[in-house]
Order: C-alpha cells, then sequence, then structure tokens
C-alpha cells in the first residue's frame, strides 16, 4: 500500500472534508449578511479587511482578490464615493495607483470586524483557550501552505 501525497485528500479524512467544507459555509454565510448590514457586498467587504493594515498597488490588490482590474476598479470606484478609499499615486513608481482606507473606511472596516468577532464567537466559545490556541496554529498552517503553494 502506497503513502498517500500529504498534500492530497484521501478517503480517510471525508469528515475533515466535510468539516472545512461546512466551516467556509457557514463564514462565508455569515461575512455576506454582515457585509449586506453594511451595505456592502462580500468583495466589497473583502476589500476594506485587506486594506485595513496595509496599502496597495491596485494590481496587487487585484491579483490578490483574482479580480480583472477592471472589475476592481468599478468596485474602488464606488468604495471611493462613499468615502472609504483613496487612491494616490505610488511613491515608488509614479505610474502605478495604490490605494488604502480613509479614516473613515478604517473606522468603517473596524465596526466590521467587531461585528464578525461577535457573529464568530459563539462558534469559537465553545472551545477551550487551548484549543483556540492549537485551531489558530492549525489554520495558519494550513493557510500558510496554501499560499506558497498557489
Amino acid at each position: 500500500m502506497s503513502e498517500p501525497n500529504p498534500g492530497e485528500p484521501s478517503a480517510e479524512d471525508p469528515r475533515l472534508l466535510d468539516a472545512l467544507g461546512q466551516t467556509a459555509l457557514v463564514i462565508v454565510g455569515l461575512l455576506t449578511s454582515i457585509a449586506a448590514e453594511h451595505d456592502l457586498s462580500l468583495t466589497q467587504a473583502r476589500v476594506l479587511g485587506i486594506l485595513r493594515d496595509r496599502r496597495l498597488r491596485m494590481t496587487d490588490l487585484a491579483d490578490y482578490l483574482g479580480l480583472e482590474r477592471s472589475t476592481l476598479s468599478g468596485l474602488i470606484d464606488r468604495a471611493a464615493g462613499r468615502g472609504l478609499v483613496e487612491r494616490s499615486r505610488s511613491a515608488e513608481d509614479g505610474r502605478s495607483i495604490e490605494v488604502a482606507l480613509t479614516d473613515v473606511g478604517q473606522q468603517f472596516a473596524s465596526r466590521a470586524e467587531r461585528d464578525i468577532a461577535a457573529a464568530l464567537a459563539p462558534f469559537t466559545a465553545r472551545l477551550s483557550p487551548s484549543e483556540r490556541t492549537s485551531l489558530t496554529t492549525l489554520l495558519e498552517r494550513m493557510l500558510a501552505t496554501g499560499a506558497s503553494d498557489a
């Protein structure tokens, strides 16, 4: 019997695959609902979440989100119209446009982050502090592996 490839699911872990799938659906549902409460689409909320602690070139943000640059431009136009983000020329490369949250956008993102934490609290409260730490470590490892393999 051959050893399974660590990167491929095996027949022995259908519970894991099911649990990950269900978790993703629950979290996406919560995020979609919270975004809608703030009159945002899930993608717009993702943009605010990504920009909450950084300034990015438009091309990098589009790549990060997996969007066409023209689609991202529309999203950024709408967010800028609401005063949530601002565009500016890159200090490093004057041809590049960077986008960042405004003060209003930062406050908005902080409020949404609190709402997300409150929505997830009933799920994470079921875990002991050491289980939450372990889960965090495992998820970070999974995400790091996914990022390096992508």
